[in-house]
């Protein structure tokens, strides 16, 4: 089982059904060119139809960048602003993953890294990672998914003060707004995701989705409406084969053997 991504610049490891992706172009802080953010539109295509990936991990290399967005040398390379706003963005991409995504941010999440961490639905970060949405410094803003993805994670203060001064939060500050959920050192980054990723693994691979699918829902469906979409994804689940045998193992007391059914 293997993921070629056409390009050196995204690397993806699969270990058991844990993928890692990792953005590899350390010497541009890990920015993402047209070409990478197709290969991540790739990665993300394959990983929601191959059954043995339960979970991912998203990563930059190197040690002082998670990614910092968009190569901007690339973004005079659209005709018109028309063609910029109708591209397909990486963000619109991984944003489409139905598996479990872990990022683990080692350095600089800035601009469309930012998103992209934002994208994912846990956050561990290094000690030395930053933050920062710095477009208005250049005359635009984020736009793939920047505000309403830091509104709903650190509250519409803290984005306005990221988003209108551009300016860049540690991640000691980064974990007191709740940005990210762990903050560990350096050399433990990775491997504390890939821990992470393989407990998620471990869960019943339907359920484990279907979570994701309701944290969405929860988001974007008034409380009334939220709650009965949860009722109807507990029934779902319920039914499968993978929830009878989790009854099963727990009377029996043993581990469950789920298979995604």
């Amino acid at each position: 089982m293997t993921f070629d991504p056409g390009t050196p610049q995204i690397d993806v490891e699969v270990d058991g059904a844990v993928a890692v992706v990792t953005i590899t172009r350390p010497e541009k802080l890990n920015s993402v060119t047209p070409e990478m953010s197709a290969a991540l539109e790739r990665f993300a295509a394959w990983a929601n139809d191959e059954n043995a990936v339960r979970a991912i991990v998203l990563t930059g290399a190197g040690e002082r960048a998670f990614c910092a967005g968009s190569d901007i040398r690339t973004l005079d390379t659209y005709a018109t602003p028309w063609d910029f706003r109708n591209r397909r963005d990486y963000c619109d991409a991984l944003r489409e993953l139905r598996k479990p995504v872990i990022a683990a941010i080692n350095g600089y999440a800035f601009g469309g890294g930012l998103e992209t961490a934002l994208t994912c639905d846990i956050r561990i970060a290094s000690s030395t990672a930053t933050f920062a949405a710095p477009e208005i410094k250049l005359g635009w803003i984020g736009g793939g998914g920047m505000s309403a993805l830091l509104a709903h994670s650190i509250g519409a203060s803290n984005a306005a003060l990221m988003l209108m001064t551009g300016d860049p939060i540690d991640a000691t500050r980064a974990l007191a707004w709740g940005l990210v959920s762990e903050v560990v050192a350096p050399d433990s980054l990775l491997a504390r995701a890939r821990e992470l990723a393989v407990t998620i693994a471990e869960r019943p691979p339907i359920a484990a989705e279907t979570a994701k699918a309701n944290l969405s829902a929860a988001f974007n469906l008034p409380l009334a409406q939220a709650v009965a979409y949860e009722r109807e994804l507990q029934g779902i689940t319920f039914a499968t084969d993978d929830a009878a045998e989790g009854r099963a193992a727990f009377t029996e007391k043993r581990p469950g053997v789920f298979r995604r059914s």
